[in-house]
Parts: structure tokens; sequence; C-alpha cells
């Protein structure tokens, strides 16, 4: 994925998100860690996004994983926040605490610290989730700073939201 997305890169994908979401009759919810609620910005500044956006839910700490989303304290002490089963957690949790029916994860290390040798920065995992269905989850390596990683993050979580609603 290019390191380089702009805001109106960013506004041209929830754009197709929206016009999707409209076609298959989808309401739409996020769960977001390192995006800090980017993807639901992205969402609702497209005109409209009430009559297919639910909720979006920013869930940093371990406690907001595990209180918001359902996430538990087991899977976080086992396998980190940072890690698939988080994440698929997370996206299910999101679609039983919203109406919501299709749903987008993301939970990543974002940097410029927090990166271990085995979860380096510019690790993302993302998960995505129609309600009745069973989460994808995908991990992704972008590259670049702080802000470069995080838009990464919403253009990988709007490209699949897209397909999964598609």
């Amino acid at each position: 994925m290019n390191a380089d997305i702009t805001d109106i890169a960013l506004r041209q994908l929830a754009e197709q998100v929206a016009q999707t979401a409209i076609a298959q009759h989808h309401r739409l919810v996020s769960a977001e860690s390192c995006t800090g609620g980017w993807i639901a910005k992205s969402l609702t500044d497209v005109s409209g996004a009430s009559d297919w956006f639910e909720c979006g839910m920013t869930a940093y700490s371990y406690e907001a994983k595990q209180a918001l989303l359902g996430v538990q304290p087991h899977t976080l002490e086992e396998h980190g926040a940072v890690s698939r089963e988080t994440v698929m957690e997370m996206v299910s949790g999101a679609l039983v605490h919203s109406g919501a029916t299709a749903a987008v994860a993301v939970t990543g290390i974002a940097g410029p610290t927090g990166g271990t040798e085995d979860k380096p920065v510019g690790t993302v995992w993302i998960a995505w989730k129609r309600r009745g269905g069973y989460p994808t989850a995908v991990v992704f390596h972008f590259d670049g700073d702080r802000d470069a990683i995080r838009r990464q993050t919403v253009a990988a979580a709007l490209h699949g939201l897209i397909e999964l609603m598609s």
C-alpha cells in the first residue's frame, strides 16, 4: 500500500464505501485502536452518513477493549492487543454491541514507539465481518511515520469494507 495516501484519496474511498453500503443495505460500525477514530471520521465526512453508518468505537486500552467490545482478558494477556485473536474479538464485539450489519476493526502499532522484534512499528491487524458471518483478519506491515501508518490502515480498512459488502 502507498505510504503517501492523501485526504482526497481517503475521501474517495469513503464515498465508495457509502455507495456500496447504500446499494447493499448495510449499516456500518468501526472498532478502532491505532487509528483513534479516523475510520469513523472518514466515513462520517460523507454527507448522509447517518443513513448507513451506525457508530464508531475507539478502544485504545485493554480495559476499553474489554468493556466496549467484549474482548476477553485472557485473549489480551495471551496474545496482546495487536494480534489476530484480539482483532477478531473486536470485530465480533462491534457487531454484538451495535445495530450494524457490517463491521471493521483495527489494532496495531503506529509508532514511533511501541514496536518489538515480534511486532515492529507498522504491524496492523484489520478484521471485517458481516452480521451472521465469519470474521476475516489480515496482518499488514506498513511503512512510514505514525501518520503514514495510520493513513494506510484507514485506506486498507475502507478497501476491505467495500469488498465485504460487494
